[in-house]
């Protein structure tokens, strides 16, 4: 096993950007899982949530184990507080950096595999909201999308925004981040809009797996786009189970979200 902690240029961030890369390259000299050197590795871009930073899962998960143990290079990048969209007020493409340059530079670092059904995308919170998002929206990318407990809030922005003393973020954020929330529905920062365009004839269908815990405050929504998903006849994988807003439920479902990729 390696970790790398890199910085790099970011030509779509304007600016120096760290990742964290982890790679199954080494054998342990004990028993156990052995990778796999006769071919590239699969990949997968790991996204952070809200507050957090490209470190949050090798910290709060065992994913540096979970590598290891299902032969996949993981790659988890800062997004900041973006969502993972690009902001053109800024010059700050987060959509064409996770989805374009980050691929681009890894895949000429490291050997990982170029091929679509190896690529994946995945997140936590925040972050699943980006992989369903940009997962969908750059279906030609990514052959699979990781989402737990996924920060679903385009639905109900309207509310979001007009929530007096939101102890997340205020409602200039909101607006700067997603538009004004009227023009959001139906818009690519709609998760629902990109499932019904995938459902009506996408050239290429991701496998999707969502998650959530039972008592996680975004169960709600999350459920909702499970039940969308079902209605337009979007195949998807969607589980819930005792957990809240917390590391032990992605650490535990992200382990079960691999064993799903190996499935696939």
């Amino acid at each position: 096993m390696a970790v790398f902690d890199i910085t790099f240029l970011s030509n779509t961030l304007r600016r120096q950007v760290p990742l964290t890369a982890i790679l199954p390259v080494e054998e342990l000299p004990f028993p156990g899982p052995k990778p796999d050197k006769s071919k590239p590795f699969r990949s997968l871009y790991l996204l952070h949530g809200f507050l957090g930073g490209h470190k949050d899962w090798l910290h709060g998960s065992r994913i540096e184990q979970l590598s290891m143990m299902h032969n996949i290079a993981v790659f988890c990048p800062s997004g900041e507080n973006s969502f993972y969209l690009d902001d053109r007020k800024r010059d700050a493409l987060y959509e064409q950096f996770i989805c374009r340059e980050l691929i681009d530079f890894t895949r000429r670092v490291f050997p990982i595999s170029h091929e679509r059904k190896d690529t994946s995308i995945g997140g936590l919170s925040m972050g699943g909201y980006g992989a369903l998002r940009n997962g969908m929206k750059n279906s030609g990318v990514f052959g699979n999308i990781i989402a737990l407990s996924s920060a679903l809030i385009t639905d109900d922005l309207e509310n979001v925004v007009k929530m007096e003393d939101n102890p997340v973020a205020s409602p200039s954020y909101y607006i700067h981040t997603f538009g004004q929330p009227e023009e959001v529905a139906g818009s690519d920062a709609d998760p629902k809009a990109l499932a019904k365009k995938l459902a009506d004839g996408g050239d290429f269908i991701p496998n999707i797996y969502m998650a959530c815990g039972l008592e996680d405050f975004l169960n709600i929504s999350n459920r909702a786009l499970d039940a969308y998903m079902t209605e337009i006849g979007l195949p998807h994988t969607y589980l819930e189970g005792p957990g809240i807003h917390d590391w032990a439920f992605w650490d535990a479902y992200i382990e079960k979200a691999l064993i799903w990729l190996d499935a696939q």
